[in-house]
C-alpha cells in the first residue's frame, strides 16, 4: 500500500531540495531520518518533517508497520516563482526569481501486509489515545488550577508585605516629621517680629 504526504511552497529552489532527496531514496524510514540528521543541508529540517507526517499518516490511517515502509519516491517539481527586482547600471533592472518548491514523498511497504492492524485494534487504539488525552487535559487543568491558587497565595502574602512596609515607611516620615517641629528646625525657621 502506498502512502504518500506533500509539502507545497517550500521556500528553497527545486535544485537544491534535490540534492538532499537523493540521499534518501529507496531507503528504509529510520535510515532515510538517520539521513537527514546528519547531512547538512538547509531542507533537511523539513523534509525530515514531511517524513514524520508521511509515517504518521501510514500508521494512524492505514494500521501499517513502520518498520516495513521505505521511501519509495520522491518527486519535487518548481511551486510559484516570486519576482523581485535589482537595480543595474544604467539605470537597468535585472529580474530575480526566488522559486519555491513543491514536494511529494510516497511511502510504501516492503513485504505486503506484514504487522498490518485490523481496523478493530486501529480503533481501539484511536479510543485509548482519546482517554489519554482527556486525561492529560484533566491533569493539565487541575495544574493549572493548582498553579493559580498557589499564585493567588502568594499575593496574598506580597500585599501583605507592601502594607507592613508602607506603614513601616509613614511611621518612620511621622517620627522626621515631629523631629524636625521639635528640634533645631523649629528655632531656624522660626517667625520674626518686627
Amino acid at each position: 500500500m502506498k502512502v504518500t504526504a506533500k509539502l507545497n511552497n517550500l521556500r528553497i529552489s527545486p535544485r537544491k531540495t534535490r540534492l538532499a532527496v537523493s540521499l534518501i531514496k529507496d531507503c528504509g524510514v529510520d535510515e532515510a531520518l538517520f539521513q537527514l540528521k546528519n547531512t547538512v543541508k538547509r531542507s533537511n529540517p523539513y523534509l525530515e518533517k514531511l517524513l514524520n507526517s508521511a509515517v504518521a499518516n501510514a500508521e494512524n490511517n492505514f494500521g501499517l508497520d513502520r518498520d516495513n515502509l521505505y521511501v519509495y519516491n520522491i518527486q519535487i517539481g518548481g511551486g510559484p516563482t516570486l519576482k523581485r527586482w535589482m537595480p543595474r547600471a544604467h539605470g537597468r533592472a535585472t529580474t530575480i526569481l526566488k522559486r519555491t518548491s513543491n514536494i511529494k514523498l510516497v511511502l510504501e511497504e516492503r513485504v505486503e501486509g506484514k504487522n498490518r492492524k485490523s481496523k478493530e485494534q486501529m480503533e481501539k487504539e484511536k479510543i485509548k489515545r482519546a482517554k489519554n488525552a482527556k486525561k492529560l487535559k484533566k491533569e493539565m487543568t487541575e495544574g493549572k488550577r493548582i498553579t493559580e491558587e498557589k499564585a493567588e497565595s502568594k499575593n496574598e502574602k506580597s500585599e501583605k508585605v507592601v502594607a507592613e512596609h508602607k506603614k513601616e515607611h509613614h511611621e518612620i516620615e511621622n517620627e522626621r516629621k515631629q523631629s524636625r517641629e521639635s528640634g533645631w528646625a523649629k528655632k531656624i525657621f522660626r517667625r520674626k517680629s518686627g
